[in-house]
């Protein structure tokens, strides 16, 4: 989006200031009146009582961020019919959800779990198992919010046609990300989420009329213009192309699932009934934000035929350029949609950063380094350590690697491999902890080492789908082999058995 957006300037500069100061407001209203800093549960997962709407929206906000919108329709435009992957994709990723998450936050709800990793604590009772799996939790954060923070800066600087620069807007809105997350913990995060999941939705469905007036076809013509001029974009795709997809449904359906800020979401829900409503509505949304993101690229085969990569790159600033001469309706709803855009990369930032806060101060801090700290000690050093790892990482994003796309596949690689701990682990009481520990160490350096040496795919297949698929093995072979004692076999039954379960019902709905 480093594409200059005629349309802006002045106008979007106005819209970018009123969402910065209401996502503080929203802050400061969140934690008025409330000692955030005193209870780690309720800093961090708004004292497990977030409800339907608010958790619907903050799930949708969790899973498509800005990125959706920006990254998407240009690899739709430059893979045509193929990437009609990124569709079923989302829905896997819902379906991946369901198999565990509704389990989880039984479990999770009965022992107060407040990060993914103390599932892994209590179900494996190994400091190895841990240690690894913080590690490549924290690189999946680390990774997914440098993609972010990379984001933040071409939407904003694109969004104001240059008069804000990329380098000070990553600055800017780092600042307001977290002012109001450090005012209102979760509930910030949750309703600014909210905010920009409502705003993004709509502005998608108008992003696409748009694109559907401008092109003047309707889509019969579309298609029979596509394969005169563009055959290998709606042609069936060939043998490799088709398996990469799978490995991709694979990588990202499990990958996805896996976002420790998604998994404390899962924590966060008032019931669990409220969960699987939640969970059941997001099953739709793939249909009307990736699905029409998709069309929206392939229409712009047609309206701008021949970019190259790095042309394709500015498509969508491209499209709102148009659109936005087309009348003063359409013009406000492109400054509003960029705006949201914008916006919806923050609240995914801000989700990011507090995820990676709460295992450094939960898991790392509290359980290794000072045990015996109190919740106030671990929210204020989780906070510090979150403002230095930002630091760290604004320093990258300076001078960021890769389109947004390649950033985007390569923390599932190393984030899937934890995986096999969660769905095996809450079902299967043989599963044992040294063939987790080494069946994620094999599939994190198996999907490493592809990557490092430019080997990404081997037959269209990832690193990390080879690196999981060995890591599954190994831990259902291993736990076949050498399973837990007896003893240990029935306190893992009993830890995951629901009919222990005993819902909390708090007095306020959030």
């Amino acid at each position: 989006m480093d594409e200059q957006l005629s349309f802006a300037g002045a106008d979007a500069i106005i819209i970018l200031c009123l969402y910065a100061a209401a996502m503080i407001l929203i802050g400061y209203m969140s934690g008025r009146g409330k000692a955030l800093g005193k209870s780690v549960s309720d800093y961090y997962l708004a004292s497990r009582n977030l409800g339907i709407i608010t958790l619907f929206f903050t799930l949708y906000a969790t899973q498509y961020s800005g990125n959706t919108v920006v990254g998407y329709a240009p690899q739709a435009y430059r893979e045509g019919f193929s990437w009609l992957q990124s569709i079923p994709f989302f829905t896997l990723i819902i379906g991946v959800y369901l198999l565990f998450a509704p389990r989880l936050y039984a479990v999770g709800k009965r022992e107060n779990f407040v990060t993914p990793t103390d599932w892994i604590t209590k179900r494996f009772q190994s400091r190895s198992v841990t240690i690894l799996a913080i590690i490549l939790m924290l690189w999946g954060l680390a990774n997914y919010l440098l993609e972010q923070l990379v984001a933040i800066g071409h939407a904003v600087s694109g969004l104001t046609a240059g008069t804000i620069p990329y380098h000070w807007a990553v600055l800017g809105f780092i600042v307001v990300m977290l002012t109001y997350e450090w005012l209102g913990g979760m509930r910030a995060v949750a309703i600014t989420d909210m905010l920009q999941g409502i705003i993004l939705m709509v502005g998608i469905v108008i992003m696409i009329t748009g694109a559907f007036v401008l092109s003047g076809a309707n889509v019969p013509d579309l298609m029979q213009s596509m394969a005169q001029d563009h055959p290998d974009r709606i042609g069936v795709p060939d043998t490799l192309t088709s398996i990469n997809w799978v490995s991709m449904l694979v990588l990202v359906g499990f990958g996805a699932a896996m976002y420790p800020h998604a998994i404390q979401r899962v924590y966060s829900s008032r019931s669990e009934r409220i969960l699987k409503r939640s969970m059941g509505r997001m099953a739709w949304m793939p249909f009307i934000t990736s699905g029409f993101v998709f069309i929206v690229g392939i229409i712009c085969i047609d309206l701008y035929p021949g970019l190259d990569v790095s042309a394709s790159e500015e498509l969508v600033g491209m499209l709102a350029n148009d659109v936005a001469g087309l009348n003063p309706f359409f013009y406000w709803a492109m400054v509003i949609l960029f705006g949201a855009v914008v916006g919806a990369i923050v609240s995914t930032a801000d989700s990011v950063l507090l995820s990676f806060s709460s295992m450094v101060s939960h898991d790392i801090y509290g359980k290794y380094i000072n045990p015996k700290a109190d919740d106030q000690r671990k929210v204020r050093v989780g906070k510090i350590v979150g403002l230095i790892m930002v630091a760290v990482l604004l320093w990258v994003a300076w001078n960021p690697p890769g389109t947004l796309y390649q950033i985007f596949v390569l923390k599932f690689e190393i984030l899937v491999q934890v995986a096999p701990a969660f769905v095996l682990g809450l079902y299967w009481k043989r599963l044992a902890a040294w063939p987790v520990f080494i069946g994620m160490l094999v599939g994190a350096t198996v999907a490493g080492a592809m990557t490092l040496t430019g080997n990404s795919t081997i037959l269209g297949i990832h690193g990390g789908t080879y690196g999981l698929l060995l890591n599954f093995a190994i831990c259902v072979i291993g736990s076949l082999l050498f399973p837990p004692k007896r003893a240990v076999q029935e306190k893992n039954y009993e830890m995951t058995n629901l009919e222990r379960s005993v819902e909390i019902k708090p007095t306020k709905q959030v």
